[in-house]
């Protein structure tokens, strides 16, 4: 770097093997309008490639592609589904995507690192009776939606109501409250539910867990949001409770961080959080 009259000239540096004169290649991969209406619709929640297809409008060759170049980015992730082995779901990676919008602004300038605002959760005003209402549904309610179920209460405050319940409802499993204490949430007196139980019952939102349950999930009078998070069973990850306890550690984990990101969503006006979720 060097001064010619009052001009400031900056010699190119590299960062990360590319030139910074360069955009980072989170920004080059937003950049693309297919990439990004592809994002927009994977925020809503957990899509396959043909349910992609019919909302970008666009051949099932092309989505398949920009889906390869965002899965290669980090951006994207694939699930093959428990329901049809054919389908594949695809996922959003929320933390590398607020992780790379964080570093692209810094890059631009040293001011511009943002950090995102913490959930007001403006609805914790409310009356009791008045708190926003979501369900989680997944096949056995033994685990997935009780875990669900506990983080979103506790990581709200108790100013979201939550409830879950299953298409075939099995025995609360002993990994789901073992990694609920381990967190210092007792789910262990919670019995489990039919969905049946619930349908007519108003919700603000409904989230299902797993595939099965997604094709099997009746309408709800109150006309509720609908999101999909195809989450696996942690009780088919191993024969015994002691082997497939990491599974579930790995599903809390994961939902914590989903709700993390539902808690900004639900936080919006009614109007502006059907924007976001269809």
């Amino acid at each position: 770097m060097r001064l010619k009259g009052t001009l400031l000239i900056v010699k190119p540096t590299v960062v990360s093997g590319r030139d910074a004169g360069d955009p980072p290649s989170f920004v080059r991969l937003l950049a693309h309008p297919v990439r990004w209406r592809l994002l927009r619709e994977l925020v809503q929640g957990d899509r396959a490639v043909w349910e992609l297809t019919r909302l970008v409008d666009e051949p099932q060759n092309l989505v398949s592609y920009h889906l390869g170049r965002l899965r290669d980015g980090g951006l994207v992730s694939a699930r093959r589904s428990s329901a049809d082995g054919r389908d594949r779901y695809y996922a959003i990676d929320l933390v590398r995507c607020q992780d790379g919008l964080r570093a692209a602004g810094g890059e631009l300038h040293p001011g511009l690192w943002l950090v995102g605002p913490p959930p007001v959760l403006g609805v914790s005003t409310r009356r009791a009776r008045d708190r926003l209402r979501v369900l989680f549904l997944c096949t056995g309610n033994s685990a997935r939606s009780q875990i669900a179920e506990a983080l979103l209460e506790h990581m709200s405050a108790g100013t979201i109501h939550a409830d879950s319940a299953g298409s075939n409802p099995k025995p609360l499993h002993a990994n789901a409250v073992r990694v609920m204490k381990k967190r210092g949430i007792d789910i262990s007196s919670k019995r489990t539910k039919h969905l049946d139980e619930f349908s007519g019952q108003p919700f603000d939102m409904v989230i299902t867990l797993c595939d099965r349950v997604r094709e099997v999930c009746p309408p709800f009078a109150s006309h509720p949001l609908l999101a999909h998070w195809s989450i696996p069973d942690p009780a088919l990850a191993a024969p015994t409770n002691r082997a497939s306890y990491p599974a579930f550690e790995r599903t809390a984990i994961e939902l914590e961080t989903r709700i993390r990101f539902l808690l900004h969503l639900l936080d919006e006006p009614a109007t502006r959080r059907s924007a976001h979720v269809q």
